[in-house]
């Protein structure tokens, strides 16, 4: 039996336009900050967290996904400034909005549920969905920085989410595996 795995989550991405303003954003952090992990994966909110995966049962989780997104309508998103984790994560702020901590609780329980994937620390903490620009390399110190020159300044975005998107880790960086289309 072929028991190599990959690396997995599950994301909501924006529409392009906004993809390319905050990968604007994560090349600013990796020029003046020396942060460029953010620049690892497409501008996204995690709705599941990276996770291992059997590669042979590859087909068993977009069935799952597929299934899960084809009972859900679209929600709208509103990217609202910027926040942070201190002391290393800078991030555009996604407004919580009851839609959207319904997928992401329904979407973690459903994987749970059928296929076993659970998330230990998200169990542990609630939901703060975010679109990471600055990350674990950014040293305390840059942290601060970029902080002071981040916090105060202005960003709004609303669009709407029209599916999931399953991304796969391909030993470098995240690469999109799939798409679900909401089917509501």
């Amino acid at each position: 039996m072929n028991t190599e795995t990959s690396l997995f989550f599950v994301a909501l991405l924006p529409p392009l336009d906004i993809q390319d303003y905050a990968t604007q954003i994560k090349q600013y952090f990796a020029t003046q900050y020396h942060s460029c992990a953010a620049l690892k994966s497409p501008p996204h909110i995690t709705l599941q967290p990276p996770f291992r995966w059997l590669n042979a049962n590859t087909l068993a989780l977009e069935e799952c996904l597929w299934e899960f997104a084809s009972e859900r309508a679209s929600i709208p998103i509103t990217l609202n400034g910027f926040a942070a984790f201190p002391p290393r994560v800078i991030y555009i702020d996604v407004v919580r909005s009851a839609e959207l901590l319904a997928l992401q609780a329904d979407l973690m329980a459903q994987l749970a549920a059928q296929l076993g994937i659970v998330d230990r620390i998200s169990k542990t903490r609630p939901f703060a969905p975010h679109m990471t620009v600055g990350f674990k390399d950014l040293t305390r110190q840059n942290f601060r920085l970029a902080w002071q020159e981040f916090q105060p300044r202005q960003l709004y975005f609303e669009f709407t989410a029209s599916c999931l998107t399953l991304l796969r880790h391909d030993g470098k960086k995240w690469q999109i595996q799939s798409e679900f289309s909401f089917g509501g």
